[in-house]
């Protein structure tokens, strides 16, 4: 989503004050029609790859070329306000860097900035790759507001490595302007927690715990770019054999992604008998948004803890299920899978895990009693499964549209397995088709054997069985193929 928002800086011939203007950019790459910065090239053309580093860090107006006559400085012009702060670690810590750029009639564009040899510096995290992992960050990261670009972060810490207090701290200082605001002040006072000689070494083990917990993940904005609904379609047929009317809805969904760019107000909840494809479904929408996903088994979580994490005051305390789920994904925009979604009712210990889903599912903002922080949820879309859905409290049935999936036919079955699950299984054991054969009298008598069960999951199983069994005469009786008929099925699956 590209955000062109130009704010006039003066550019005055005092060279103590600040020569450049800011504009916010939500560009994923840069490239010399869209750069990171531009450098004046009005006085010499520099060249494709240039080294220096950057000069005047307190108010960041200048670049230093290393050049064959010499250190040749050329002004700052134009820069991302991604971009602003990071630069500014850079010029405070004189890294030496490389610029690749382009000269244009407006100036020396730089699309790329690369660490070179680091010699004697301190910075650890930058010797670690801190600055291409600060770059790849910001360039996923949204535009910071006006109101955060004027805020100044002055901190230091001890030197250790990239998960340390000290990449911790470079990373505020480069980026905190893109965190949320509630998050950006959360990770100051953590900051001076995990700093302080006044607290209990526990105290300060879990604030730099959390710190690295948080600052780990990417936190996006709720902008959401189209998606085809074509190649949506075609994701859904690979996984989905018939259920018209559920796919529909999915695609549905996706044309109001298309024209709101945000995700729907309401979730999805898959409601049907065992082995229907549920799950199927939900994997599939995840694969649709491209975005990572993570599953919730209500029927194991007894106690909203689990959920929602557990004090700091506790030695073994530890963030709950829902905020590892975000550290697992590395990002704050992902599919949330909620199986058995009727048994969130049925809690064991103090409290009832279905009342903690309602704040994730709120879009409101979710917190964790570990991390003591309000963790933005509106990239969070949930799909829930359940097979009664006269066991889910009204409440929760209220922030999800229904979707029923009915239990397919024989037919259905007969395509099934025939189409889908036995080739699957042949090609995984290595078999061809035509050295397991099932005749039209052996596929009656599988879809007969499992008439009075729901789902496909034993027509699965059913495929494994004797994929496995033709395999065996294969290779122990060495004969060329296998002809299932209707006895040697009833035989084998009975």
């Amino acid at each position: 989503m590209p955000v062109f928002d130009f704010s006039d800086t003066p550019n005055p011939k005092n060279p103590s004050e600040c020569t450049y203007t800011t504009f916010r950019s939500n560009e994923s790459t840069a490239s010399p029609e869209k750069p990171i910065l531009l450098l004046d090239n009005h006085k010499r053309r520099w060249k494709h790859h240039s080294c220096g580093i950057f000069t005047n860090p307190i108010k960041r107006t200048s670049f230093e070329f290393n050049e064959e006559d010499g250190t040749v400085s050329a002004d700052i012009l134009l820069i991302d306000a991604r971009f602003v702060c990071l630069l500014k670690w850079l010029g405070e810590n004189h890294i030496p860097v490389r610029l690749s750029g382009e000269n244009r009639e407006d100036g020396y564009a730089v699309y790329k900035i690369r660490e070179t040899a680091f010699g004697g510096g301190t910075k650890l995290s930058a010797e670690d790759g801190f600055l291409q992992f600060m770059i790849d960050r910001l360039f996923a990261s949204s535009a910071p507001t006006e109101e955060s670009e004027e805020e100044e972060i002055d901190e230091t810490g001890d030197d250790m490595k990239l998960t340390s207090l000290q990449s911790i701290t470079d990373f505020m200082t480069c980026a905190g302007r893109t965190l949320p605001d509630n998050i950006r002040l959360w990770a100051r006072r953590n900051l001076a927690v995990a700093r302080s000689h006044e607290v209990t070494p526990e105290e300060r083990r879990h604030a730099q715990r959390a710190l690295s917990i948080m600052m780990n993940i990417q936190w996006k904005h709720n902008y959401f770019e189209s998606i085809d609904p074509q190649a949506a379609r075609r994701i859904l047929d690979e996984e989905l054999y018939g259920m018209e009317r559920v796919k529909q809805r999915i695609i549905e969904t996706i044309i109001q992604i298309n024209r709101t760019h945000t995700l729907p107000a309401y979730g999805l909840l898959l409601v049907g008998p065992a082995g229907t494809g549920k799950s199927q479904i939900a994997y599939a929408v995840a694969r649709i948004l491209k975005l990572p996903w993570t599953t919730l088994d209500m029927s194991s979580i007894n106690d909203p803890e689990q959920l929602t994490g557990s004090s700091r005051i506790y030695s073994n305390a530890k963030p709950g299920i829902i905020m590892e789920a975000f550290s697992m994904a590395r990002e704050s925009n992902l599919v949330f899978i909620i199986n058995e979604l009727d048994k969130a009712a049925s809690g064991k210990g103090n409290g009832n895990p279905a009342d903690v889903l309602l704040t994730l599912l709120d879009n409101l903002g979710f917190t964790d009693n570990y991390m003591e922080c309000t963790i933005p949820t509106v990239g969070v879309y949930p799909i829930a499964t359940a097979n009664d859905k006269s066991q889910i409290s009204a409440p929760l049935m209220s922030r999800f549209a229904v979707i029923d999936i009915p239990d397919y036919t024989a037919e259905e079955k007969k395509i099934i397995f025939s189409r889908f699950a036995l080739p699957k299984v042949l090609k995984r054991m290595g078999l061809h088709e035509g050295e397991c054969v099932v005749s039209d009298a052996a596929l009656d008598a599988v879809i007969e054997t499992f008439a009075n069960t729901s789902g496909i999951r034993d027509l699965e199983q059913a495929a494994e069985h004797m994929a496995a069994n033709a395999l065996y005469q294969i290779e122990v009786n060495h004969v060329s193929k296998v002809v299932f008929d209707a006895d040697m099925v009833h035989n084998l699956l009975s």
